[in-house]
This record gives C-alpha cells, structure tokens and sequence, in this order.
C-alpha cells in the first residue's frame, strides 16, 4: 500500500508545522508519510518542545528543514499544508508540486510571536497546541 504524503509547511518550520507532524505521525503514521518544512528554517521553539513533551510526545531531537530543499529534492506529496496565521500569510510559502497535490491552509497563532511571562507563553503555546489536535482530527474525519 503507498501510503499518502503530506507536508505542514510554515515560515520557520519552529512550531506549528513541527506539532503537526508530531500529530499526525502519531494518530496515522502507518498509513500516511508526514514530513514538515519552512521557507526559513529557524531553530526548534522551547516553548513547543515543553507543550509536547506534557501530552508524552517528544520532538526535542527534531531538525528544522527547508521546504525549497524538499523541493530541490523532487518531493511530491498528495497534500500541502500550511499552518501559518492569517498576519503572517503573505509570507507562507506555497510549495510547487503536481496538480494532483491538494493545498490546504490552516490559519494559527505562531508562538514565536507570544509576549509574556514564560507561564503565559506556555499557556498560549497550548493552546495553538490544542487547536492543531482538533483540526487534525476534524480533517482525519473529512478524508476518510
């Protein structure tokens, strides 16, 4: 069985396309290949690596990576989607691929962008976390 590919791509690959690869990897890993990337790859956000490791998944060895090199690669995946906020979606890349790959946007708040006290942060972070969670199951059930 060839299992369906899908990207999560957001500007710096930090948060919330890493916690989406971290969901759907683990709800439906045996059927789907799950890859995440950005246009500006950045450094792995503390503040998602802490909101994961509390619900048991643990992405704190996760790389950032580029989506351009994905691209430069030959990569094709069935869905493409962007997890970048509605403020931020001029500069969301749209990953070139086949007509066959069908683009998604999922509008979030990026953690980076969070003020506060590190308690505050985290409880925002959670939240983008728990949002993420629901799309992801709402889609799982829209596709099969």
């Amino acid at each position: 069985m060839n299992k369906k590919k899908v990207l999560f791509v957001c500007v710096h690959n930090s948060a919330r396309s890493q916690i989406a690869e971290a969901f759907l990897k683990q709800k439906v890993g045996d059927i789907f290949e799950v890859e995440s990337a950005g246009l500006e790859p950045g450094k792995l956000n503390p503040l998602v690596i802490e909101v994961m490791q509390e619900i048991g998944i643990d992405i704190s060895q996760n790389k950032t990576k580029s989506a351009f090199d994905f691209y430069k690669q030959g990569k094709r995946y069935d869905y493409v989607i962007t997890v970048c906020d509605e403020s931020q979606a001029q500069k969301c890349p749209v990953f070139p691929g086949t007509v066959a790959t069908k683009r998604i946007h999922w509008s979030f708040d990026d953690p980076a962008s969070f003020r506060g006290t590190w308690e505050e942060k985290l409880d925002k972070t959670r939240a983008v976390r728990d949002q993420i969670k629901q799309r992801i199951d709402s889609w799982l059930r829209e596709i099969s």
